[in-house]
């Protein structure tokens, strides 16, 4: 029996589309600065985990949310870390919560509670898209903007080190290692 590395990875999804993400821009003193807009209402959603002690990101693109890609999504995670054990921390959106979800045999889901986006670090993942992806930018087709945040996120996943800055908390490290002590000395006990 080969032992399993254990994964902490906490999950969400968000969507993006074509409507104008306005942010802020520098301009000359006077000069109002101008950004062009579709307001298109075409939209598609990014499932994403990150595991922030080891600064691995896994995401995917589809056309809607729903429990059927959330299936879709985990098990491709899981063959993606297929001999990691997953702890996945998500949110209680109805497509994680429902009995019709099966999870892959070496992955467990804790569930957060209701109306606590800031427990999730994967939140920021999303501010970050939005800004570097899609903030003041045109894109004349949702595959544009597919291809834009399916672009930023290749650029974070390839630096491991950012990404655990970025989501790295302390109260996430003192857990794991409460975890790890507890588990170390109920197998001394055993």
């Amino acid at each position: 029996m080969t032992k399993r590395k254990l994964r902490l990875f906490h999950q969400d999804e968000a969507r993006f589309g074509r409507l104008p993400v306005i942010e802020r821009a520098w301009s000359p003193s006077g000069v109002r600065p101008m950004v062009k807009g579709a307001v298109v209402r075409e939209y598609r959603y990014t499932y994403g985990a990150v595991d922030v002690l080891n600064g691995d990101i896994f995401c995917l693109s589809y056309d809607m949310m729903n429990t059927g890609n959330m299936e879709d999504f985990l098990a491709r995670l899981q063959a993606e870390f297929k001999d990691d054990y997953i702890v996945l921390v998500a949110d209680g959106a109805s497509s994680h919560t429902t009995e019709k979800l099966n999870l892959p045999e070496h992955m467990y889901m804790q569930v957060l509670p209701p109306y606590c986006p800031e427990l999730n670090p994967v939140e920021q993942l999303w501010r970050y898209l939005r800004s570097h992806a899609c903030g003041n930018r045109y894109y004349g087709t949702l595959q544009d903007v597919t291809d834009s945040v399916s672009l930023e996120i290749r650029k974070l996943a390839g630096d491991r080190e950012k990404v655990r800055q970025m989501f790295y908390w302390h109260t996430i490290a003192e857990a794991v290692e409460a975890a790890r002590k507890m588990l170390a000395e109920a197998s001394k006990a055993s």
